[in-house]
């Protein structure tokens, strides 16, 4: 029953048959920086979008990350770290004439309280984390523009 009242107002999975998931699908050319962070994003966007043989539009995307302090011990030793992530997304059609902008946030922590490596490898992996869950907002804000906004 559900289902059917969904279907009446116009409803379609984004990646079903004709919906933007599909039509977006190996069309877009992810540019990002030549950074750690800019290559993880860029990875994670061409994971869901694919990557595009001949682009028909490129998605541009700038990252930013602050690094807060978010636990203090009484004796001043920081034992945990909040990332603070923003990406800010263009989509210009290979014509250049610009589709759609926008800016995403998300956040993630990791804990400083073991050794030095193995804080550095907590830290590249809140990084990573942080960069997948900047990349699925793109791509959720992507889906949801409306097909005359789409290449």
């Amino acid at each position: 029953m559900g289902l059917l009242s969904l279907a009446g107002c116009g409803f379609a999975p984004a990646y079903g048959p004709g919906g933007p998931g599909e039509r977006l699908r190996g069309r877009l050319d992810a540019e990002a920086p030549d950074t750690p962070d800019g290559f993880r994003l860029r990875a994670r966007l061409e994971d869901r979008l694919g990557r595009a043989e001949s682009p028909a539009a490129v998605l541009s995307v700038e990252p930013w990350v602050e690094v807060a302090e978010a636990g203090i011990t009484p004796t001043g030793a920081i034992t945990r770290y909040d990332l603070q992530g923003r990406a800010a997304w263009r989509l210009v059609a290979s014509s250049g004439v610009a589709l759609a902008q926008g800016e995403v946030s998300a956040f993630t922590g990791y804990s400083a309280t073991g050794t030095t490596v193995a804080t550095r490898a907590a830290q590249d992996d809140a990084r990573e984390r942080l960069m997948v869950l900047l990349a699925d907002e793109i791509v959720a804000r992507l889906l949801a523009l409306p097909a005359e906004a789409l290449p």
